[in-house]
């Protein structure tokens, strides 16, 4: 029977993997790298409005909300292309359902900032 690791041990070989996953994300893939981007321009937006604490929440769960889902959706499309790499209708189908879902958070945090900043820059 093999040894069960320590619990410690476990966890941060967990946090390893998913830090390696987060960068693999960042290096590799156009929209994270303009979602990046974006992120940080709003960030130094924040700073430059000075928005409010409350603001700052909404904006950082927004942008951690859109790379999440982003980030789902390139698993998805690896998973898809890996199941199926010929062109299949139904495969076509999971991964525009995958998209629709980046679209759906993008289009709410784009919202969520022209409730922030609209007011401040008028």
């Amino acid at each position: 029977m093999q040894k069960k690791e320590p619990f410690i041990i476990n966890r941060l070989k967990s946090v390893g993997y998913a830090c390696k996953g987060m960068l693999i994300l960042i290096k590799t893939e156009a929209s994270i790298q303009i979602q990046l981007f974006i992120a940080i321009l709003i960030t130094i937006a924040g700073f430059y409005y000075e928005i409010s604490t409350t603001e700052w929440m909404f904006q950082i769960t927004m942008i951690g909300l859109v790379m999440s889902i982003e980030g789902l959706n390139t698993a998805v499309e690896h998973i898809a292309n890996f199941i199926h790499p010929e062109f299949h209708t139904k495969i076509g189908l999971i991964k525009d359902v995958a998209a629709g879902a980046v679209f759906i958070a993008s289009i709410i945090a784009v919202v969520v900032a022209g409730i922030i900043y609209i007011p401040k820059i008028l």
